[in-house]
């Protein structure tokens, strides 16, 4: 289908009303579509059927086809181990005239249901209920592999001369932390290069409000040992004179934050740029914290979640209650996980986490502290022309301004994604909201962001075509 563009100057020579009431017309067969992929269990970790994970990718690839992609290919490559890598979803149209070329990315593996009990709604069921589509992997990330989709055929339907190049680059192994990635993009470099890259695994600012997320904290993590004793010890018979592990590793957790709960490491970059409030109320429904409990942190929540360093402890090896008994434990570990402001070097980071862990006087017990992972930070030059033309796209598609907002969580395959292709501009998106709980239960979408996402991906794409960067 071909229609007349009757778009004005002010709109880039894009015919927004053609693209709307093409996504309107397509969007029930969209959500029927995205059904059918919550449907199918594709997880990418070891303990889960792999087979499930090949349907996965074949109805995702099926989708592809149809949508007018070229050269669709379901793709491995092995990680740093050996192990073979999750299924990879690779397709192409070739750009025509000079036209720059975009690569579409996404994830089609999901996250483990967990404990069916705490879900509403059966998890590998696509449900609808009051405007929201609840269902594993309806927003993380299947949703942005239809919003690539479904953008797609917008264009390819309305626009006579469309010549942008599209790749497509939808992975399977995001959810289990991508171990293949870089490796894919070095065998794969002619392939997945391209001018502009859009990673559809973020989120808008709230339920009516776009988002271009321009900030991505990096990761740091490691594990601590803290040993106190050869072996263990009757409580009652030695307690008093010796502290036991776990006594030393919390007194030891402690001197990570101040009286704040700022985090108290020497070295660690700190910013507030934040262009947007966060309102505690809001982000207090957001969290679920409880009412009783201070927020951690000074300055503008945003930056708390954006732009300032966060540590967590996220595992501890202990006995549990139920298994405890009068004993002095010799020994125990814990994992941090330390969250770094953009522009901060992990190295670096990870240095300040080891110099002030072994720099603590904890009366001679011995300390260790390994490394295990290190990611990236990631900022986006929103004077980029990209960055402009997503900007303006969200806009028009959502009727109100796109807000430029950070994640506090981290993406680190995007700094893989920066290295091996150095001149491509990166645009992160999402159809995600505050309440998509995406990880835990109820996952969910909202239908109508959802819609709006899917037009501000097209207008993009159509910008992109006619005005190239």
């Amino acid at each position: 289908m071909t229609t007349k563009n009757t778009a004005t100057p002010a709109s880039f020579g894009v015919d927004r009303d053609a693209l709307s009431t093409h996504v309107d017309a397509d969007f029930d067969r969209i959500v029927s579509e995205l059904g059918r992929l919550v449907a199918i269990p594709g997880i990418a970790w070891e303990s889960f059927d792999p087979a499930q994970l090949d349907r996965s990718a074949e109805a995702v690839a099926q989708l592809v086809r149809e949508a007018g992609m070229e050269n669709v290919e379901i793709l491995r490559v092995p990680t740093a181990t050996g192990a073979m890598g999750g299924p990879a979803i690779v397709a192409s149209r070739p750009a025509s005239d000079g036209k720059p070329t975009i690569l579409l990315y996404a994830h089609h593996d999901v996250q483990p249901p967990g404990d069916e009990d705490l879900w509403n709604t059966k998890p590998f069921t696509a449900t609808e209920i009051d405007g929201r589509l609840y269902g594993r992997g309806a927003a993380d990330d299947k949703a942005g592999i239809m919003v690539h989709i479904a953008a797609l055929r917008a264009v390819l339907d309305t626009i006579a001369d469309f010549g942008l190049g599209v790749t497509f680059f939808l992975e399977g192994e995001e959810e289990a932390g991508s171990p293949s990635f870089r490796q894919f993009l070095e065998t794969h470099r002619d392939r997945l290069e391209a001018d502009v890259i859009v990673v559809a695994d973020s989120s808008n600012w709230k339920v009516g409000v776009p988002a271009l997320t321009t900030s991505l904290r990096g990761m740091v993590g490691g594990v601590v040992e803290v040993r106190t004793l050869n072996h263990a010890v009757h409580s009652g018979m030695f307690g008093g004179p010796v502290l036991d592990a776990p006594t030393v590793a919390a007194r030891l957790i402690s001197t990570f934050h101040d009286a704040q709960g700022n985090v108290a490491i020497k070295g660690l970059v700190s910013n507030e740029h934040a262009n947007v409030d966060y309102p505690e109320a809001a982000f207090r429904a957001d969290s679920s914290v409880l009412d009783s409990v201070t927020l951690a942190g000074s300055g503008n929540i945003a930056d708390r979640l954006w732009n300032k360093p966060a540590l967590s402890i996220i595992g501890m090896d202990i006995p549990s209650v139920a298994f405890s008994s009068n004993t002095l434990l010799p020994s125990t570990r814990f994992k941090l996980s330390l969250r770094v402001a953009p522009g901060q070097d992990p190295e670096a980071a990870t240095a300040a986490v080891r110099e002030h862990i072994m720099g603590q006087d904890l009366g001679g017990a011995q300390v260790s502290f390994e490394a295990d992972e290190a990611g990236q930070s990631f900022a986006t030059d929103t004077s980029a022309p990209a960055a402009q033309a997503s900007l303006w796209a969200l806009g028009e598609a959502w009727g109100v301004p796109a807000v430029e907002t950070g994640i506090g969580g981290s993406i680190p395959f995007i700094s893989d994604l920066l290295e091996v292709f150095p001149a491509a501009q990166i645009l992160v998106t999402g159809v995600e909201d505050p309440d998509s709980r995406a990880h835990s239960a109820n996952e969910s979408l909202h239908l109508g962001d959802f819609r709006h996402a899917i037009l501000a991906e097209a207008l993009l794409l159509a910008r992109l075509n006619n005005h190239g960067l």
